[in-house]
């Protein structure tokens, strides 16, 4: 009884509307456009700007995303192409710095009356300091143990040890067990540099307490080791003070920055043996 109560009611709702629409049908605005049909045109209308709105939004946030994009791929391409520009200018300064060292190296070839050979550092000891290193010219290149080794700035070592036939292992002056004979240039006092290590690379040894150095005074060869060549320079006094016992204890700060050495030359023929041979005759 429920039931039929409830389709009863749908049924005369259902007539009622039909009722509505028939009428809508035949009853036109004042513009002559029926009500109905206004009624459905603006109801599409409605849904049409709403699905034209939602359209127009997605459309603007895909250009969005897109543009996005863009601008993120040309952000990266800068990136990268100052990248390889920073790069390139290393490069570029590197090469520069070598072609100095190459310039200064030619220099002091020319300046000096020895016959001398280029080497380049191939690789160092990676202790403290790097107190030897490998060139690479060698025995077929006219080197020996015990040449001398200098740069531009001063003496950089000798070589020692066995000589292979296209590399030389070089000992810095530096290292604890180098030493050169060497003389004050101002007052021609003499003594014996060797390699200190520490804040004191190089120390100048068996310099009387009362001989005159001074702070700032130049270190130089003095060739009667007969390996380094006379004249050479090797340093700057950087402290002298008088010792407990007859020698004065004197710090020498070296010419040579060996932390940047990349090129050196190698004395061939220091001119001992003709000395040697003339003295015998």
């Amino acid at each position: 009884m429920h039931d039929l109560r409830h389709r009863a009611g749908y049924l005369f709702l259902a007539v009622i509307v039909g009722h509505v629409i028939l009428i809508s049908a035949q009853v036109t605005t004042p513009s002559g456009v029926g009500v109905l049909d206004s009624v459905v045109f603006t109801a599409f209308s409605e849904v049409q700007r709403a699905v034209a709105s939602t359209l127009d939004s997605v459309r603007g946030g895909w250009h969005g995303y897109v543009a996005l994009r863009d601008a993120q791929d040309e952000n990266d391409s800068l990136r990268g192409e100052v990248t390889r520009l920073r790069v390139q200018l290393q490069a570029e300064r590197a090469l520069a710095s070598r072609t100095r060292q190459l310039q200064h190296l030619l220099a002091a070839k020319a300046e000096t009356p020895l016959t001398t050979v280029a080497a380049t550092i191939i690789s160092a000891d990676p202790t403290l300091w790097f107190q030897t290193v490998t060139i690479d010219r060698g025995a077929q290149d006219g080197l020996r143990a015990d040449r001398a080794v200098i740069a531009a700035e001063g003496v950089v070592g000798r070589t020692f040890g066995t000589v292979a036939p296209r590399a030389a292992r070089v000992q810095l002056l530096i290292d604890s067990n180098a030493a050169a004979a060497a003389v004050v240039e101002r007052t021609r006092v003499a003594g014996v540099v060797h390699g200190g290590g520490g804040d004191a690379p190089l120390q100048l040894d068996y310099v009387s307490n009362l001989a005159d150095v001074r702070v700032g005074d130049a270190i130089v060869t003095s060739g009667i080791d007969r390996v380094y060549p006379k004249g050479f320079r090797i340093g700057r006094v950087v402290s002298c003070e008088p010792g407990p016992g007859l020698y004065q204890r004197i710090d020498v700060a070296p010419a040579v920055d060996f932390s940047a050495l990349e090129e050196v030359l190698v004395v061939l023929d220091p001119g001992h043996e003709e000395e040697g041979a003339e003295t015998s005759s």
